[in-house]
């Protein structure tokens, strides 16, 4: 499904170079795998609905270096952020799914507190970080159990999100903690 908002009329054109503009624009999504210790970040594009993995921020018990994250989100001009929702198999809430809840409303508070147009929204993930270690073994990325994988399941949240966009969940800055 296409959001309507990025449709334009296919007469619009560049006043400067005469150049007709795309339909539809791509923009970025960043997805977050959400850690206690650390969360793994992957860059996604609307239009060609590809990912690849970013960084691995560190997190001080949940918290990021919010200026850092708030960096990144500016510099790269990410447009939706999408944070992972670590589910039990069952569908409910975990203790770690309730801190990435808590930590998408603290996002989302800070984002329009500096007047960003960004949208936070979660996504479930549930499983994403076994899919990360299988692939990431396959393909000989990690030596052993230890080594991080963190941006390969953000990857892998953010192929989730492209197949089903409309299920991740709008988070509302107003009810930030």
């Amino acid at each position: 499904m296409v959001d309507s908002t990025l449709i334009k009329d296919s007469n619009d054109t560049d006043t400067d170079t005469g150049v007709a503009e795309p339909a539809i624009k791509p923009h970025l999504i960043l997805a977050l795998d959400y850690g206690v210790k650390k969360m793994g970040m992957a860059l996604g594009n609307s239009l060609t609905e590809t990912a690849r993995a970013f960084d691995i921020l560190a997190m001080n018990n949940g918290q990021p270096d919010w200026d850092n994250l708030l960096g990144i989100i500016k510099v790269w001009g990410v447009a939706k952020v999408v944070v992972g929702l670590p589910l039990n198999m069952d569908g409910s809430s975990s203790m770690l799914s309730k801190r990435a809840h808590k930590f998408a409303r603290r996002l989302a508070h800070r984002i329009m507190e500096q007047h960003l147009p960004v949208i936070v929204s979660l996504c479930d993930e549930r499983l994403t970080s076994v899919a990360a270690r299988e692939i990431a073994w396959e393909n000989g990325w990690i030596q052993n159990e230890r080594d991080p994988i963190d941006d390969i399941s953000a990857c892998i949240l953010m192929s989730t999100y492209f197949a089903d966009p409309n299920s991740s969940i709008a988070i509302d800055a107003i009810k930030a903690d």
